[in-house]
């Protein structure tokens, strides 16, 4: 619970004036009884003194002085609030002008430090805000360019080769229908392109809901890897699964988690050919599933993991539509892994690249 800073200020008010009072009194008798130890043995000066406190009067010149010394007291004790609130009123200006990085420096011991320690937080927060904010702008313009450019890439092409075809430059039968392949790969490739992007648009704002059901993850892992038995021979590698669980229960979707370890399996058989396997690892730990996908193709430099799962984002620049995705595959499986309420990292050395996918299950 916050303290009341108008009750504290309220009571340690009231109490500098009782003390004022005291050490105004105090002060005086001592002032007083001074003054008449001075000026025994001088009466010119007791006889100058008592014509200028007959001035007044005695009672009022006695007053006078009290109010004086009582005043110097009070303001004297209270002058530590007032110098609080001018520092709060100058940090407010300051930091109003845009100086985020400063904070309001009151002791903690007095009153206001409270106030102090909530608008330093307040500061931070509304910092943070406007970072975030000054980011999410550099990402919108960054996926504008991103989107712009992937999709200009093929467009170029489909518009380029049906000009060719529209303008009857062609020498024959043959030729024509090498172009019309090229336009249709080029178009498949903008269908994957545009289908990945509003997918992961839907999964970055939560636009679909979950069709949670309970469903055996080894099971579904398994005819996964058999569907993929094509594209692996295609490749001329192996996949297996390993596990010890013949059943690992899980509550989710069983579309948009396919949808993962589709793309987890692809990103191993089009990077890690090299290795001529890939190996799906399946075990519990605790109330966790944990799900390794590993392929044994060449290195992901250290430098590119941390950004593995950002959207459009590629290990080899050099990458084309032919040897490389969309680059929004894995930032897809990310958004389908965290609304499962999982994680998912990336590993990576001379011996293998794994991804690693946790995921809450169901306790038996």
């Amino acid at each position: 619970m916050k303290p009341n800073i108008a009750m504290i200020v309220m009571w340690r008010s009231f109490a500098h004036l009782l003390l004022s009072v005291l050490l105004s009194i105090v002060t005086v008798s001592l002032f007083v009884s001074v003054i008449d130890g001075m000026t025994t043995g001088n009466p010119d000066v007791r006889s100058w003194l008592r014509g200028l406190v007959g001035l007044f009067g005695e009672t009022l010149a006695f007053y006078m002085i009290g109010t004086f010394v009582f005043m110097a007291y009070f303001g004297f004790l209270q002058w530590r609030y007032f110098r609080n609130l001018d520092r709060i009123g100058l940090s407010i200006r300051y930091i109003s002008e845009g100086h985020f990085d400063h904070t309001v420096q009151v002791a903690e011991r007095s009153p206001f430090g409270g106030l102090a320690k909530d608008m330093n937080v307040l500061v931070e927060r509304l910092k943070n805000s406007l970072d975030d904010e000054r980011r999410a702008e550099q990402t919108k313009n960054e996926l504008i360019t991103n989107v712009s450019h992937d999709l200009r890439t093929p467009l170029t092409s489909v518009l380029g080769y049906l000009g060719l075809i529209e303008q009857d430059r062609y020498r024959d039968e043959v030729e024509l229908r090498h172009y019309v392949q090229i336009a249709y790969d080029k178009s498949q490739r903008l269908h994957v392109l545009i289908n990945d992007l509003f997918e992961y648009t839907r999964m970055r704002h939560d636009a679909v809901p979950l069709q949670r059901m309970n469903m055996n993850l080894t099971e579904m892992l398994g005819q996964l890897l058999v569907q993929f038995l094509p594209q692996l021979k295609q490749s001329g590698m192996e996949g297996k699964l390993h596990s010890e669980e013949k059943e690992v229960l899980l509550s989710g979707d069983p579309a948009k988690l396919v949808r993962v370890f589709e793309n987890l399996l692809t990103n191993a058989v089009t990077y890690g050919k090299e290795g001529r396997k890939v190996d799906i690892r399946l075990r519990k730990e605790k109330s966790v599933a944990i799900v390794e996908v590993a392929n044994y193709g060449e290195m992901i430099p250290a430098v590119d993991l941390p950004f593995l799962f950002d959207r459009f984002y590629r290990v080899d620049k050099s990458r084309t539509e032919k040897s490389g995705g969309s680059g929004l595959g894995l930032a897809i499986a990310k958004g389908i892994v965290e609304r499962h309420g999982g994680e998912i990292s990336a590993a990576s050395d001379h011996y293998e690249t794994v991804f690693k996918v946790r995921l809450p299950i169901i306790e038996t």
